[in-house]
């Protein structure tokens, strides 16, 4: 015999809630998965001077949340297939799954707060050690045209120029006198140092928000299945 009562109402509560956990999970996948091919972020991010390339610290963060909507997706279907089912073993690893979901999430989030300014910061040296050897007289030829490539991809890339209204000022009149060719037209007087903070804290605000509404769906979701879980043991059987 089925639960009856209320916990028969916490059973489709539980299902209904697996069922946004699920389409949560398919949400968070699709966003992480827009996150690592974003044109501009990837664009930046795939950038190499001599075989070395751009920091990739930005990347763990999308890595993480993929295998978060990939895992909530399974985790969701095997929530609502315990809950239906009324499966008490079913109920329990969905429990389990979790407990661990859940401590991942914490410490990933952990992890985040404390490296929430190092992806803009490593960009930042980045872009100024290879705005530094592209205007370096003292490198070789080969190397400065070198770095002079990658400094184009972040101006063409974030429609910049310059580490700031100086540095933006002088590199636009070098190429208007023709000794250097890095910036876009329009762009001499927005400082790339800026852009690359925009682009990189928008994209980590919205992690931390799609971790944060997983946190608050995963507490709702353990409540759930233990109470459902006890409902069904402490059911009659006839």
């Amino acid at each position: 015999m089925g639960v009856e009562g209320c916990t028969k109402c916490i059973k489709y509560l539980l299902f209904f809630f697996n069922f946004i956990f699920w389409l949560a999970g398919g949400v968070i996948l699709g966003v992480a998965l827009w996150l690592r091919h974003d044109p501009k972020t990837s664009n930046l991010l795939d950038l190499k001077f001599e075989e070395a390339p751009a920091p990739s610290t930005f990347y763990i963060s999308v890595y993480i949340l993929i295998a978060v909507g990939a895992v909530m997706m399974v985790v969701g279907f095997l929530g609502c297939y315990g809950a239906i089912q009324e499966s008490q073993c079913l109920l329990g690893t969905f429990f389990a799954c979790l407990v661990i979901l859940f401590a991942c999430e914490v410490a990933a989030g952990i992890w985040g707060y404390m490296h929430k300014d190092t992806v803009t910061k490593e960009m930042i040296n980045f872009y100024d050690s290879m705005y530094d050897k592209a205007l370096a007289e003292d490198l070789l030829v080969s190397k400065r045209k070198a770095a002079a490539s990658v400094l184009k991809g972040f101006h063409e890339t974030l429609g910049c120029c310059g580490k700031g209204q100086i540095t933006s000022l002088i590199t636009a009149l070098s190429d208007k006198l023709g000794i250097t060719e890095l910036c876009p037209k329009d762009t001499m007087f927005t400082n790339c140092h800026t852009k690359i903070e925009e682009l990189f804290t928008d994209k980590i605000y919205l992690i931390g928000i799609a971790a944060l509404v997983v946190a608050v769906i995963i507490i709702f979701e353990m409540i759930f299945s233990m109470v459902l879980c006890c409902g069904i043991r402490n059911s009659p059987v006839y």
